[in-house]
């Protein structure tokens, strides 16, 4: 809290969908007064993500790299939208990262693909 006992403000980034595949992403301020485009809901921990990756989100809303090494144990960190987009083509850079651009490419797809439609509804027997 701050001197006048104020909670710290946070700075509305919103969200975007990715121009490449569709997915939404975290539209959020840095402390150098840019934009970073960051992977929603996910917040691995520090240690598994390379140092120069890290995106530690601070009070007021914002976010840093955070190459502190070795980090914290059970610090968490974010990620920035392209390295988990399924349409971009990028080196494998760890083997959970594969495994979540695979699961977006299955989301983007959903997220193209219409609603199947229901099945037929089912007669009663006759008899």
């Amino acid at each position: 809290m701050g001197v006048l006992g104020e909670k710290p403000r946070r700075l509305g980034g919103g969200q975007l969908r990715c121009l490449h595949c569709g997915l939404l992403q975290d539209r959020v301020a840095t402390l150098e007064q840019e934009w970073v485009l960051l992977e929603p809901d996910m917040s691995p921990l520090a240690h598994t993500v390379p140092a120069e990756h890290r995106w530690i989100e601070l009070s007021d809303g914002r976010v840093t790299v955070y190459g502190v090494c070795p980090p914290d144990p059970f610090q968490r960190c974010r990620i920035e939208h392209r390295l988990a987009c399924p349409e971009q083509s990028l080196p494998d850079l760890w083997r959970w990262l594969t495994s979540l651009r695979e699961e977006n490419a299955r989301r983007a797809q959903r997220q193209r693909d219409p609603e199947p439609l229901p099945p037929p509804a089912l007669w009663p027997d006759a008899g």
